[in-house]
């Protein structure tokens, strides 16, 4: 069964002994290690208790058939549930969770996860499958989480940052959330007793570790940018980011400015529009969202999700090579808006 973000973090509160593994899986290595850690606490407060908790790994386990079943079928010494953690698993592990699960009703818990299994991998499929499996989908960080991760890390440490300090510290952060909290923990050390975060701080302690995401080249696109938005594109192709997702990004994010500009039309100023969004827009995002809000009319959206529209289909065809399509749209939306832009400064 797939389970969402928050669907994991009501199981963490109040754990469901129906569920008799995890899956988790996906690029994102930070995300994954703290859900990983987040799941095993769940159960066993101390997650290196050597009564409670048990660490394998996925070449150990198929190493030794009878490893896995025989910790598993294990009575903890202390009483209470026990836990499994197997690093690297792999779909090594698919035929042994259907025999394990049949064959004995233990409540210990397994943690199973690995950045080398993809959606398409049978032990994924199997948990997507299976009621009494839960499966969790990790992948890069975006902008809310980004500053969801950096806003936690900062009070677990009691440490307060203005919104200047906190704007350059998102942007300079990463899809990763591994990195970022490295990151974080660089800038928490260099502080000591100083519980403050200035700007000169995030500039001296801080590397720009930024990537390009989808929403950069949304944000780009749409705000007339064509240089950058063609540069962040080919990047996110350069990280094996498939075309079709970029066009989807960039079509939920006119999507967004339909919805504001629809509420503009009934009465109400661009900030409440933008605070009616869900979820909502970043707020180092929100600068350049309200200004593509002065630069698209209603019309003009909808003709750019037609052409997005048409963009998508066109990738089927196996005929036209996905990824030029892709950039001749880009360049068509971030044209019609840098046009579009001009034309506003002109009225001005």
């Amino acid at each position: 069964m797939i389970y969402k973000a928050a669907q994991l973090e009501k199981y963490i509160k109040k754990p469901d002994n129906s569920v008799r593994a995890w899956i988790i899986y996906g690029s994102n290595e930070g995300l994954m290690s703290e859900y990983v850690k987040k799941l095993t606490a769940a159960i066993s407060p101390d997650i290196y208790d050597p009564f409670q908790v048990v660490y394998l790994t996925g070449e150990a386990v198929n190493a030794d058939p009878g490893l896995l079943a025989g910790e598993f079928n294990a009575q903890s010494l202390m009483g209470g549930r026990r836990v499994i953690v197997i690093k690297d698993a792999d779909n090594n592990l698919t035929k042994q969770f259907k025999q394990l699960f049949e064959d004995t009703k233990s409540d210990t818990l397994i943690v199973a996860y690995s950045s080398g299994l993809n959606k398409k991998s049978s032990l994924v499929k199997l948990g997507e499958e299976t009621d009494y499996l839960g499966v969790v989908a990790c992948y890069e960080d975006r902008d809310e989480d980004v500053f969801s991760t950096v806003r936690t890390a900062l009070a677990e440490n009691g440490i307060s940052a203005g919104n200047e300090a906190l704007q350059l510290l998102c942007a300079r952060l990463s899809s990763d959330r591994k990195s970022n909290l490295s990151e974080i923990d660089k800038l928490v050390t260099y502080l000591g007793e100083r519980k403050n975060v200035t700007p000169e701080d995030v500039l001296l302690v801080i590397s720009d570790t930024s990537s390009s995401d989808t929403e950069d080249v949304c944000y780009a696109a749409a705000g007339g940018q064509k240089e950058k938005a063609l540069q962040a594109y080919q990047k996110l192709l350069g990280e094996g980011v498939d075309p079709v997702m970029i066009v989807r990004g960039l079509t939920y994010h006119f999507m967004k400015l339909l919805n504001c500009l629809a509420i503009m039309e009934n009465g109400e100023g661009i900030d409440s529009a933008v605070k009616k969004l869900v979820p909502r827009i970043i707020f180092f995002r929100e600068p350049g969202f309200k200004k593509q809000l002065s630069i698209w009319n209603r019309d003009r959206v909808f003709g750019v999700l037609e052409l997005l529209y048409k963009c998508e289909r066109d990738t089927r065809n196996a005929n036209m090579p996905a990824e030029e399509v892709v950039s001749y749209a880009l360049m068509q939306v971030a044209s019609a808006a840098a046009a579009a832009s001009a034309k506003l400064s002109r009225a001005y």
